[in-house]
């Protein structure tokens, strides 16, 4: 990799990567025929299109204009140690008795309000998740040799539960392959507790952890709606309409991040709407969902699609305060960031990430996007705000 120029570094890492230049590039936000042109020395990519780059590829800027290799451990996100040991190979000592399944399920509750509200839920979650992870798989092996089918359906509900939390920290934290693992265990464990709104919950969980893989909305798109098909016949109350509503705005992500608006536009508004119209507000399986998850997933298209304004226009419509899920009041401040960005209203984009770091900074540090944006500002913002933005750039260990 020595001495490599910034093309053949970018192209380097996206093979590394097994991405392919349409997927990097769409994400990016160029056509695949100028990533083939930088990627073959023709073109240079300005500072804020390597930036964009650097984060799809998973790597600092650095590593594409360095001459020196940069060491792959001193770029992957991590999960804490203590979780991925407990998920991977859990060695810690076993209590003599299972806890009591209704205590279980009052413990994974308070991980799930703790992880959906609080602003440093990810400092809180490390410190309850090792525990808890060993003692649900406690109680899943007990109950599973156990003669009480209630509590065993009751502890394989519980573990289903905590391995969707388990699914959004490990994606947060960038670990692709434990947010698969975890996704997987959640469906395993609500088909043997033989619930249909906790299977279409899991199956919702598992297209999230598709969607985060590359190349894998296609794969996403089918699992939930096959999910989302199966969940209407089963089952007719405003809980399932929920979780078949999350399910179908899964698909419309898919559509959206492939660069797909129309399909996407059409699926929200034919099958997600109607939906949330029945379902109204609720937090059914932790999935959120209501017609102003309906409302973010509409302004999300139109920013992925490149439709600043019209995403803008939408924002203005949008009351997020009454969301329980912190993380999806996070997610609406950033994208509308990201449309004051893409604008190149540097101002506006600031205030904004400013507000996402009051609102939840442990996101905001973990956010790609999010890291994107504040190495752009960097390379173009005014004197009048650089104090602010190189004092944020530093709190998020960019400089």
């Amino acid at each position: 990799m020595d001495r490599l120029p910034i093309g053949a570094r970018i192209r380097h890492f996206r093979e590394r990567a097994q991405r392919t230049q349409t997927a990097v590039a769409g994400l990016c936000g160029i056509s695949d025929r100028y990533l083939s042109l930088i990627e073959n020395g023709r073109k240079t990519p300005s500072p804020e299109v390597l930036g964009r780059l650097a984060v799809e590829l998973g790597v600092p800027m650095a590593a594409l204009l360095s001459d020196h290799p940069v060491p792959v451990a001193a770029v992957v996100p991590m999960a804490a140690p203590a979780v991925e040991r407990a998920l991977i190979c859990n060695g810690s000592p076993l209590p003599a008795s299972p806890v009591a399944p209704a205590d279980l399920r009052e413990r994974v509750e308070a991980a799930w309000r703790m992880w959906q509200t609080s602003r440093t839920r990810f400092t809180e979650a490390e410190a309850v998740l090792p525990a808890l992870i060993t003692e649900t798989e406690h109680a899943v092996r007990s109950h599973r040799r156990g003669t009480d089918p209630v509590a065993r359906r009751e502890v394989m509900r519980t573990a289903a539960d905590l391995y969707g939390l388990l699914r959004s920290y490990c994606r947060r934290v960038g670990r692709l392959d434990l947010s698969l693992m975890v996704a997987d265990r959640a469906l395993r464990a609500a088909e043997d507790a033989d619930d249909p709104l906790r299977i279409a919950a899991a199956r919702w969980n598992l297209g999230h952890a598709l969607l985060s893989r590359p190349d894998g909305a296609s794969a996403a798109a089918d699992v939930v709606l096959n999910a989302a098909e199966e969940l209407a016949r089963t089952l007719d109350t405003p809980e399932a309409a929920a979780v078949g509503g999350a399910l179908e705005l899964v698909a419309v992500v898919a559509d959206a991040s492939a660069r797909r608006p129309w399909p996407a536009r059409e699926r929200l508004e034919r099958r997600a709407r109607p939906l949330a119209a029945k379902s109204g507000e609720l937090n059914a399986r932790w999935t959120v969902f209501g017609p102003t998850n309906v409302d973010l997933h509409a302004l999300s298209i139109e920013m992925l699609a490149g439709q600043a304004s019209d995403a803008l226009h939408l924002a203005d419509r949008v009351d997020v305060s009454g969301l329980p899920s912190r993380e999806r009041r996070f997610t609406f401040a950033l994208e509308v960031a990201r449309c004051y960005d893409l604008r190149r209203d540097d101002a506006a984009t600031l205030v904004h990430l400013l507000g996402l770091e009051e609102l939840a900074p442990e996101d905001l540090a973990r956010s790609p996007l999010a890291r994107e944006m504040v190495t752009a500002l960097m390379t173009r913002v005014r004197p009048t705000y650089r104090q602010q933005a190189t004092g944020l750039a530093a709190r998020l260990g960019l400089l």
